[in-house]
């Protein structure tokens, strides 16, 4: 049987972008994506610690170490300019695997970049 298990989270970046005419998605700074393993067109979940809101999309891979993070597409009615969020990924792994997974779990700083 296989398990979907939480595989890693970018924790607390703040919303640089809201881009509501666009086709959808999170537009997400390179490195960071790297950084938690996580790569373009993949499902994540997005949590926003302003208002509690909850929403799934998929990645697109911004411009390195810009600190770029855009909401995009009906996405962008769910936050503002500023709103901190978290990224969400999750993996399915045979449940043997899953009891024993270590998530990836990266906290850039206050300009959504790691530390160095």
């Amino acid at each position: 049987m296989l398990v979907e298990v939480f595989k890693s989270k970018i924790h607390r970046v703040k919303v640089t972008q809201a881009e509501l005419h666009y086709v959808g998605s999170i537009t997400i700074d390179e490195a960071l994506l790297e950084a938690a393993g996580m790569f373009p067109n993949q499902k994540v979940q997005i949590v926003n610690i302003n208002n509690g809101e909850r929403l799934e999309t998929y990645l697109i891979k911004g411009r390195r170490n810009s600190g770029e993070v855009c909401l995009n597409g009906p996405a962008a009615r769910k936050v503002q300019v500023g709103d901190v969020i978290i990224v969400i990924a999750y993996g399915f792994l045979p449940e043997a695997e899953a009891r024993q997974y270590e998530p990836i779990v990266i906290f850039p700083d206050e300009n959504n970049r790691l530390a160095a």
